[in-house]
């Protein structure tokens, strides 16, 4: 099967205006948060529909599509090595979207085999334009949910992330996610529902509400609508065994949205990002809340639901963050016991207030204090690891290997986003079995299926 397309045609960014005739095998990859996951599983969809087939990698393509991340210069870096990559591996028809293609079209525009960039607010339509199609296409082509396919080889996932939300209308003064994803726009609950629906018709077993600024889903819409609605919508309309939610801004949340967890379908995590403990910082962060009101909310939640894993995110280094500043969040962070979290090196992205800011912490300052933070998240990790020994999970297996003497090994996540590891006699995959943790080895826990 052949396509015609135009080529290098997008927000002026184009290296020509000819028609190109390409074999239509599409391989989709993706930088970064769980919502660029998300997105491209729904490109996946819409390139099937048009009869297109998508493969395990860029070396067997004829077109590749990159969704890129741009939260820190690290994550520019990797999305500049993705494009090289697909491009020394031969090929020609390169198509970049994402926040670093939105930020940095001009770079992303100039890279080999690059034909053409699409900007965020135009990633809806991505499929359609590099198909010639009407801009519209796919919205108008929405019917009855279809099964939702895994993409194929490393982009492969069990757990479906279905977007529910993006851009936001916090003003964090570190964040460049906002100046490239825009203001907040929440999705229908009914095609929220759609998209839940295709995933269990493909098998899922757990699903993930993701947007960029999840909590503020339905604050758009007016009339009290809120994030707590749309989770008690899904677990009344679906059948789904787990429903996970990502990433959430402490100060949306109160005591009564713990009350969800009463549906014990709802995975016993919370992740919420910190940024800093010292009030200070977060002020000039832009931070709406305080060290005492977040550590309320998780003595909240860790009240109403026991065993509740807290996970986090820690920026250290942000301009005129001192020593004793650093100290209040090295201190906060060993008092609340998070079960896991990332830490961040501030690094200024371009178009924020930040960046207009002194960067006064050395480099090798940054470093030393990111090493720090490291290895307190960790020893708390273990610390809330350790409380599963000898305790039975269930586990959702997300990958599985076949060993020399004919038996699987697994790996998976529990409920409450612990890494567990086990043997089976059987693949498993996309399955949830019953584990007893024996030993907390890594990062991981190893365990044996007792319901098999």
């Amino acid at each position: 099967m052949y396509l015609f397309c135009r080529v290098g045609q997008s927000a002026g960014h184009s290296k020509t205006s000819t028609i190109q005739q390409v074999i239509v095998n599409v391989y989709l990859d993706s930088i970064g948060c769980r919502l660029n996951q998300s997105e491209i599983e729904t490109l996946a969809a819409q390139f099937r529909s048009a009869g297109h087939t998508l493969v395990e990698n860029s070396a067997d393509a004829d077109m590749v599509v990159l969704n890129t991340c741009s939260v820190t210069k690290a994550a520019d870096a990797d999305s500049r090595k993705k494009v090289r990559q697909a491009a020394r591996a031969g090929n020609e028809q390169i198509v970049v979207t994402g926040c670093w293609a939105t930020l940095d079209p001009e770079s992303a525009a100039s890279l080999p085999g690059v034909v053409q960039v699409v900007s965020n607010a135009e990633k809806e339509h991505l499929a359609a334009r590099v198909l010639n199609m009407p801009p519209g296409h796919f919205t108008a082509q929405r019917a009855a949910p279809k099964p939702r396919r895994a993409l194929p080889g490393s982009q492969a996932r069990t757990r479906v992330f279905i977007k529910a939300q993006d851009g936001c209308d916090n003003h964090c003064t570190y964040c460049v996610t906002r100046i490239v994803r825009g203001a907040a726009r929440s999705r229908p609950l009914n095609e929220v529902l759609e998209d839940i629906q295709s995933a269990r018709l493909g098998g899922a077993q757990e699903v993930v509400l993701t947007g960029v600024h999840l909590a503020s889903w339905g604050q758009d819409f007016g009339s009290g609508t809120n994030l707590g609605q749309l989770v008690e919508a899904v677990l009344a309309a679906s059948d789904v065994p787990r429903l996970r939610l990502s990433s959430l801004e402490s100060w949306d949340l109160d005591e009564s949205f713990f009350s969800l967890w009463q549906d014990a379908r709802l995975c016993r995590q919370l992740h919420l990002p910190l940024q800093s403990a010292s009030g200070a910082v977060l002020q000039r962060m832009g931070r709406r809340t305080t060290p005492q009101a977040y550590a309320a909310l998780v003595r909240d939640a860790r009240a109403a639901i026991p065993e509740m894993a807290v996970t986090t995110d820690i920026i250290v280094g942000f301009p005129g963050e001192s020593t004793a500043e650093h100290q209040e969040s090295l201190d906060f962070v060993k008092e609340i016991g998070f079960a896991g979290g990332h830490v961040f090196s501030y690094s200024p992205r371009p178009g924020t207030p930040a960046a207009q800011m002194l960067d006064d912490v050395p480099k090798a300052v940054k470093k030393e204090r990111s090493a720090q933070m490291r290895a307190l998240l960790a020893e708390s990790e273990r610390r809330f690891q350790e409380q599963f020994r000898g305790r039975v999970l269930p586990v959702l297996w997300e990958s599985t290997a076949k060993v020399e003497d004919g038996t699987w090994q697994l790996k998976g996540l529990s409920d409450n986003y612990l890494r567990v590891r086990a043997a089976a006699a059987e693949n498993l995959w996309n399955q949830i079995s019953q584990v007893r943790i024996r030993q907390v080895k890594g990062r991981d826990l190893m365990g044996e299926i007792v319901n098999q």
